[in-house]
């Protein structure tokens, strides 16, 4: 039965065992599931590319869609790399509440890696030059992470929680989460050390380049 929360009143939702506070969250987790103007705005832009990524994680799946038409070499990258599985077994390595989630690193799937060299390393392919775009850093962006030098991206990628338009223009926006936003919300919420690296593993089993549905 849908119940509806105004006719039900103060004593209607203790009966049904919500509080108003429980009822509070409950809204505010609703609304922020809901995409902002700028988010579905950022969704259609992934349109111009006929292929996303489907990419499957212990926490669940994140699809991801992107912008060749201001970033074509790091859409070209992430592709290249999804396909050879580089990113398969990959682990999220630091994770910030309230700003990013950030992984890519084939570094931390290496078993003799020391943990505080996580998020040092990248692929064997050579550095990227930026692409800086007009895009900007929405909630569930996808952009290049890199070192001090603007053309240092490589293969680590993060993904917004909220926007941060303090990276616009800094930072080489190429994509935008589709579908999955819950996932990474799940993700930058785990306990993690005091350099951000989640103290449970939070790792991509995989990433799938496949055909957008029609």
């Amino acid at each position: 039965m849908v119940h509806s929360w105004k006719k039900l009143g103060f004593a209607g939702l203790l009966i049904l065992g919500i509080s108003v506070s429980g009822y509070s969250q409950y809204m505010m987790d609703k609304v922020q599931a809901m995409p902002s103007a700028a988010e579905e705005k950022a969704m259609e832009q992934t349109k111009v590319d006929s292929e996303i990524a489907v990419m499957k994680t212990n926490k669940g799946t994140i699809t991801l869609g992107f912008f060749p038409d201001v970033a074509p070499n790091h859409v070209k990258r992430f592709k290249d790399l999804s396909r050879e599985g580089v990113y398969d077994g990959v682990h999220f390595h630091r994770v910030i509440p309230n700003f990013m989630i950030q992984g890519g690193d084939p570094l931390t799937k290496d078993p003799k890696a020391k943990r505080g060299d996580h998020g040092t390393g990248g692929s064997k392919k050579p550095d990227l030059n930026a692409e800086f775009n007009k895009r900007s850093h929405v909630r569930g962006t996808l952009s290049a992470a890199r070192s001090q030098s603007p053309n240092s991206a490589n293969s680590q990628f993060f993904i917004c929680v909220k926007e941060t338009p303090h990276l616009d223009g800094k930072y080489t926006v190429y994509g935008q989460v589709i579908d999955g936003m819950d996932v990474v919300d799940a993700i930058v919420s785990v306990k993690r050390d005091n350099r951000d690296n989640p103290l449970e593993p939070v790792v991509i089993e995989s990433v799938t380049i496949k055909e957008r549905d029609k």
